[in-house]
């Protein structure tokens, strides 16, 4: 079953400045239509709490919750789908374990590992990292735009249709050339979050690539 993918999406990441729930809240008053809460230090309990306030912004302003790694709340929340960081995951058992009603998406570095998402399922990939960025530990190498450029003739070579956004260290000016080579959209966080005007951030943003 296809997905709709937004173009945009917003992840939240733990900052002292603001609270994952407050990203939430000013990046969909600022028109996100996606927000990927990426929690990764708190217990169940916390977790669910973040995510049900979140969930309720989202309802609110109508945009898609996705939770990254923690597919055990399936059904405990209102989530829409899932964001699956570890890029040797075996997808046909997640979309098993989820089911089709949910999204599913994954990371990857490589054309190959973009390919095996593609044929296990998964409904989008955020494929990285694109330069140097410190929201999450990544010894990859950097793909630059060549490494876009690449992956998106392979893709049509193959005939795969998945859609792929730019994630890690992309900012306002990289997106231009990024979209040329063909991706599908951009994936954004401390860009974003750590912007001194978070709201005028996201919303220039949302300009370039809607």
């Amino acid at each position: 079953m296809k997905k709709y993918i937004e173009k945009l999406h917003f992840i939240t990441h733990d900052i002292p400045q603001h609270s994952h729930i407050a990203q939430a809240q000013i990046a969909c008053e600022a028109g996100a239509k996606w927000i990927q809460y990426r929690c990764l230090s708190k217990a169940d309990d916390d977790l669910l709490a973040d995510i049900n306030t979140i969930a309720e912004i989202c309802d609110d302003w109508g945009a898609t919750l996705i939770v990254t790694n923690h597919i055990h709340l399936k059904g405990k929340a209102d989530i829409q789908g899932f964001h699956i960081e570890d890029m040797d995951a075996d997808f046909i058992a997640l979309r098993k374990q989820l089911g089709e009603e949910y999204t599913l998406g994954g990371s990857s570095n490589t054309i190959e590992n973009l390919i095996r998402l593609a044929s296990e399922g998964a409904d989008y990939a955020g494929f990285g990292p694109f330069k140097v960025t410190t929201t999450k530990p990544n010894n990859a190498p950097l793909l630059g735009v060549r490494g876009y450029e690449d992956a998106i003739e392979a893709l049509k070579r193959a005939n795969i249709d998945l859609p792929i956004l730019a994630v890690g260290g992309v900012t306002l000016t990289d997106i231009p050339q990024l979209l040329a080579t063909g991706i599908y959209g951009i994936a954004a966080s401390s860009a974003i979050n750590q912007a001194t005007d978070m709201h005028e951030a996201y919303s220039g943003f949302y300009k370039a690539v809607i």
